[in-house]
C-alpha cells in the first residue's frame, strides 16, 4: 500500500487521493481507510521519514571542513531527493498537509539550514545578502525546472541548479563546467507543446 502511494504522489502530488492509491494497488477503498482514516494520516506516514532524511542530510553538511562545499552539498542532496518526487517537494514546501511529525521535523531543520547559510557567509563564500529563506524558494524554482522540461530532459534542472549556485557566491563565475547542456530550440518548442499550465482554485464569487 505504501509503495503504491510513493508512486502516485511521487507522480501526482499532494493533490493525489486515497482512492488513487487504492486503484493503484488493486485494492478496494475500504481496505485503504481503515489502514488511513485520512489522507493526512498517509502523508505523515509516506513523508515524515523522508524529511527525517534530510534533515540529517542539513547535519551532515554542517560537518564539512569547508562551509561553502557543505551548503551546496545539501542543497544538492536535497535537490535531488526533490526532483523525483513531487509529493516530496510538496510538502517541503507546503503547510497544506504534515501537520504531526513531518511539521516538528521541518521545525527542526530550519535552525540547521539557518547555520549553514550563516556558516557559509562567515567563511566569505557565500552572498552576504542570502537569507535562509531563499532555499525554499529556490527548490520551489528547481521545482518548476522539472515539471517543465521533465518529458524532454528530465535532468536539465542540473544546469539550474549549478547556474542559481553560482550566483549565489560571494565571487560568482568560479565554478566549474554546467553539469548538463542547454536545451536546443526543438527541445525547448516541445517541452512548450508539452507543458500543461496548473489548475489554481476558481475565484470566490462576489456576493
Amino acid at each position: 500500500m505504501l509503495e503504491s502511494a510513493r508512486a502516485v504522489f511521487g507522480r501526482r502530488g499532494l493533490e493525489a487521493t486515497l482512492d488513487d492509491v487504492a486503484h493503484h494497488a488493486g485494492l478496494g477503498v475500504g481496505t485503504v481507510y481503515r489502514r488511513f482514516p485520512s489522507k493526512e494520516h498517509l502523508v505523515e506516514a509516506m513523508f515524515a521519514d523522508r524529511m527525517e532524511d534530510l534533515t540529517e542530510l542539513a547535519a551532515k553538511a554542517l560537518e564539512h571542513e569547508d562551509a561553502w562545499e557543505g551548503f551546496v552539498e545539501f542543497t544538492w542532496q536535497a535537490a535531488e531527493l526533490a526532483a523525483c518526487d513531487r509529493g516530496l517537494r510538496e510538502i517541503m514546501l507546503s503547510k497544506a498537509f504534515g501537520h504531526g511529525h513531518v511539521a516538528e521535523v521541518k521545525a527542526r531543520m530550519v535552525p540547521l539550514i539557518t547555520e549553514l547559510v550563516e556558516r557559509a557567509q562567515a567563511s566569505g563564500q557565500l552572498r552576504a545578502d542570502v537569507v535562509p529563506t531563499d532555499l525554499p524558494l529556490i527548490h520551489q524554482m528547481i521545482g518548476s525546472v522539472v515539471e517543465y522540461t521533465s518529458l524532454v530532459e528530465p535532468h536539465l534542472w542540473r544546469r539550474c541548479l549549478a547556474l542559481i549556485l553560482d550566483g549565489l557566491r560571494a565571487e560568482p563565475g568560479r565554478s566549474s563546467d554546467l553539469p548538463h547542456p542547454g536545451l536546443n530550440q526543438a527541445e525547448i518548442d516541445e517541452a512548450m507543446c508539452a507543458w500543461r499550465q496548473p489548475k489554481h482554485p476558481a475565484a470566490p464569487k462576489s456576493s
